[in-house]
């Protein structure tokens, strides 16, 4: 029973609202940065923003300052499925390898951490792919969260909702099998060091680290997750993007 503890998926789930909704303005100018500039899709065709900070200015100027939260519901939704399930998966899955902290491995880390951000990134797509959509289109974007859900559901089936499960996936994989090692590996080291103790500023830069390592490992599969996740296919019409290396493809040679 110690392996299925319940406060890993608690304390890991309370951890990724916090951050969700205090990172939530810098998450939507990535998406927006990431969608511009698609020479196939004429909706987005045109190179708005030229920065993270002048995308936020511009944003808040012609949106007004709400707009830097369109979405933030289905994200929160998905932080509290995502990311209960991830860190709790990850810390239960270490626990049946190893019981102390000195003997973990970089090897066990990476595998609890691929295995852990996989399933918990494809049970929780339909919200990110909701999140993706209000963020992208603004307050060009109708309705609320359930009835978007439907929406999507009604116009794309249940492939929509599961619209770029594969790179989101992958992208979980890379990020979370980056992320969790780096911090605690480089947590493990400044401990065991006897550099500083288990303090908030071990968490800190050990959180730092892991998320700067995670974010450039994974970006080019993170750009055509979110262009897949925009697209809105119905009947009749096309698929600019239909999978992983057929996005890095189009991105890499129309932009």
């Amino acid at each position: 029973m110690s392996v299925l503890s319940w406060k890993p998926f608690v304390y890991g789930g309370l951890a990724s609202l916090v951050a969700e909704f205090g990172t939530f303005p810098v998450d939507l100018t990535k998406t927006r940065l990431q969608v511009q500039g698609q020479s196939i899709d004429s909706r987005f065709r045109e190179i708005k923003y030229r920065g993270m900070f002048h995308a936020l200015f511009r944003i808040s100027r012609e949106e007004g300052i709400l707009a830097l939260y369109s979405g933030i519901a289905p994200a929160l939704l998905r932080q509290a499925s995502y990311g209960t399930i991830k860190i709790g998966i990850y810390q239960s899955l270490k626990r049946l390898f190893v019981n102390r902290l000195e003997d973990e491995t970089l090897l066990i880390n990476v595998i609890c951490g691929v295995i852990s951000g996989v399933i918990s990134s494809a049970l929780a797509n339909p919200t990110d792919v909701l999140k993706i959509r209000m963020q992208a289109q603004g307050s060009l974007f109708q309705g609320g969260m359930i009835g978007s859900f439907i929406d999507i559901y009604q116009q794309e089936g249940t492939r929509g909702l599961w619209r770029g499960v594969v790179p989101t996936a992958q992208r979980a994989a890379i990020v979370v099998g980056v992320e969790l090692p780096v911090y605690d590996i480089t947590k493990k080291h400044l401990i065991l060091s006897g550099l500083m103790g288990d303090t908030i500023l071990t968490h800190f830069i050990s959180s730092f680290t892991c998320g700067l390592a995670g974010a450039i490992a994974s970006n080019p599969v993170d750009v055509v997750r979110t262009r897949m996740m925009n697209q809105r296919a119905i009947v009749g019409s096309v698929e600019l993007y239909r999978g992983t290396v057929d996005g890095l493809v189009k991105v890499r040679t129309t932009g």
